[in-house]
């Protein structure tokens, strides 16, 4: 073993730590305020553009119910349904009866929803990916997505032990 190496102290790891999720955070605000603007013109804002984006993945063409919305985009009912009503007042999203299930209602797209994902927003958010992962290698970027799915993992866990306690 290399005894060379200066590992950090605890107070460094501490530091390193705090740097870290100030950088998420700080990443978050942005992500949203750049996001938003990227979309201008269409109205449409990052929290709305997670959902229609949910919403247009293939296998979602006739709808999702709520709850399972809920769960993919790691948000509460309540924060969800605000944006849902504004989608749905702005006719990009509808409700409908679950064709499993007369008595539950799934999310799904409008015709005009739709339209707006495949002809402006999808053009759009990745010119918005291309300018903010500007200098990212293909090996970054999955090395991104590998770190930040650790601290995902990590982040269900202790929201999981909170629930119990």
């Amino acid at each position: 073993m290399n005894e060379d190496v200066d590992f950090p102290q605890p107070s460094q790891v501490d530091d390193l730590a705090n740097r870290l999720f100030f950088r998420l955070y700080q990443s978050a605000n942005l992500l949203h305020k750049t996001g938003t603007k990227a979309l201008d013109d269409t109205h449409i804002t990052t929290q709305q553009w997670a959902v229609v984006g949910a919403l247009a993945r293939q296998g979602y063409e006739q709808g999702i119910a709520v709850g399972e919305l809920t769960k993919f985009l790691l948000v509460s009912r309540q924060n969800l349904s605000g944006v849902l009503a504004r989608l749905e007042r702005d006719e990009l999203i509808e409700r409908v009866v679950s064709p499993h299930d007369s008595r539950s209602r799934l999310i799904r797209l409008t015709k005009r929803g739709r339209h707006l994902w495949r002809t402006d927003m999808s053009d759009r958010i990745s010119r918005f990916y291309d300018e903010a992962l500007a200098g990212f290698s293909t090996t970054d970027k999955i090395h991104a997505i590998h770190y930040f799915d650790k601290i995902l993992t990590n982040l269900k866990q202790i929201e999981q032990d909170q629930g119990e306690s």
